[in-house]
């Protein structure tokens, strides 16, 4: 990981979250589905942002990110299912529709500025 990629610390941290939120889901709440789904979406995106580091081309590097936005747009809808389910709290779900959201944002900006830069 390159030092002070913010983006790309943010994403792996949320993994994290993630993946220790899918083993809270299935374990003491007994979700299978709905969390499985997040777990892959939600531990897309830092790879998608890890990958597009080594991207071959400007082009390249754009459909990594763009795919890892799409990723992060998915796991606030899985989020937000799992919260109005009932499976999440509620500090738990700000808490992590916070940092999906973060992300997010800061990857709608890396897309835009890399399209602007690619014309």
């Amino acid at each position: 990981m390159k030092e002070n990629n913010i983006v790309e610390e943010k994403s792996f941290e949320f993994s994290v979250r993630i993946v220790n939120l899918y083993k809270h889901l299935t374990t003491t709440k007994q979700e299978y589905v709905m969390s499985k789904q997040l777990l892959r979406s939600g531990t897309s995106i830092g790879a998608n942002i890890c990958e597009a580091q080594q991207a071959q081309s400007s082009m390249d590097f754009l459909s990594k990110m763009s795919i890892a936005l799409k990723e992060a747009y998915e796991s606030d809808y899985w989020i937000r299912l799992l919260y109005k389910t009932e499976y999440l709290n509620n500090d738990v779900y700000k808490s992590i529709i916070t940092d999906c959201r973060a992300i997010t944002k800061l990857l709608v900006t890396i897309v835009k500025s890399t399209k602007e830069n690619n014309k």
